[in-house]
């Protein structure tokens, strides 16, 4: 039988995949205080439903830097598809295309950026880890272009992998069969060796990552392509100001799915703070903890422009490959629908913050 929601889904993926690369999906950093945070915060709202307005058809697409998208619901960004399933991202991009989606492929994705491409029909943008050796990044950069990828996103909250503490005691490291094949395999080799009481990717990173990088670089890379440039890893009003200031055209408000700084705030709880301190209109997405098509109705009321969904994605393809994939985000579309449906909010457009309270005193 089918799962019915992504809870269910959960469990079956559990059960197909090894137990080391379950953790490495669903881990955090810490004691995962944050990771536990990210679902309960859409607990913190209820919704205010409205009566006696026609939700005979109901409107979920959404226009995102040029693209029509079905819904408001895309692929956030994961390293290493195969991990879940042979296909990788190959299957991801089918089912997202499939699904009207917009599909964000990882810099550590298994799949050339061409191959991707041809899988897909629906738009993608590339995701970057700023690498100590640039020239890298502008060869990435130019080769998406060219690929007809949409934007690049590049990730900010990661100067390094933070400790993870379920990788260290399965001392996690890729297996020989994955690779990013998109970069130079030396610069990933760290990334493939295990070692007693270690991390492979937490090494990778202390070797790979650019620490030093500024606001002042994002100059660099913008002068190497013409693509809009999206930044994740938003979580203050701060730093959205700046973003506006150094031309970013959207962001990603997103705490890395509890995978980076333990104690950072929820990205839902950021979101209202990030929206208010950019201008009316600029695209700021939500990345984290979206489990239900609710989850996807709260973070639309309080400003996001649209969510990215991270691990219910692979969960989906250890499950079922493609189709898996697809039962993901044909699940949350179904489900945002009816919320919007039962909540008397025809539109995208009628999604603000008068759909919302704060749960009752004795609530969760």
């Amino acid at each position: 039988m089918e799962p019915l929601n992504l809870d269910e889904l959960e469990g079956l993926a559990r059960a197909r995949l090894p137990a080391d690369i379950w953790d490495f999906i669903q881990g955090g950093a810490g004691g995962e205080w944050t990771l536990a945070a990210a679902a309960a915060q859409y607990r913190r709202h209820v919704l205010r439903p409205r009566v006696l307005v026609d939700v005979s058809r109901c409107d979920t697409t959404v226009h995102l830097l040029g693209d029509e998208l079905a819904a408001p619901i895309g692929v956030a960004p994961m390293a290493y598809h195969q991990l879940a399933h042979p296909e990788g991202e190959s299957a991801t991009a089918r089912a997202a295309g499939a699904a009207g989606a917009l599909f964000v492929v990882s810099i550590f994705a298994g799949r050339t950026l061409e191959e991707i491409a041809a899988a897909a029909t629906g738009p993608l943008w590339l995701q970057l880890y700023w690498l100590r050796r640039r020239e890298f990044l502008a060869e990435l950069a130019e080769r998406a272009e060219r690929a007809g990828y949409r934007a690049l996103v590049l990730t900010v909250d990661a100067p390094k992998v933070a400790r993870r503490l379920r990788d260290i005691r399965n001392s996690f490291a890729l297996p020989s069969d994955v690779n990013a094949v998109n970069l130079d395999p030396a610069l990933t080799a760290t990334a493939h060796r295990r070692t007693a009481g270690g991390s492979g990717i937490e090494a990778h990173s202390r070797e790979q990552f650019d620490a030093t990088i500024g606001w002042a670089d994002l100059a660099w890379l913008r002068e190497r392509s013409a693509l809009p440039l999206v930044l994740k890893g938003v979580l203050t009003a701060e730093d959205a100001a700046l973003a506006v200031a150094h031309g970013v055209d959207a962001l990603v408000v997103s705490n890395h799915g509890g995978r980076q700084l333990d104690g950072a705030i929820p990205a839902l709880a950021a979101l209202p703070e990030v929206v208010a301190a950019v201008p009316d209109g600029f695209p700021v997405l939500l990345d984290g903890g979206v489990r239900r098509g609710t989850d996807v109705l709260t973070a639309l009321a309080l400003g996001a422009r649209a969510v990215l969904v991270g691990r219910p994605v692979l969960w989906g393809l250890a499950h079922a490959g493609a189709a898996g994939v697809g039962t993901v985000l044909d699940l949350l579309r179904t489900e945002l629908t009816e919320a919007m449906v039962l909540a008397g909010r025809p539109t995208l457009a009628h999604l603000d913050p008068t759909a919302l309270a704060p749960w009752p005193r004795g609530g969760p």
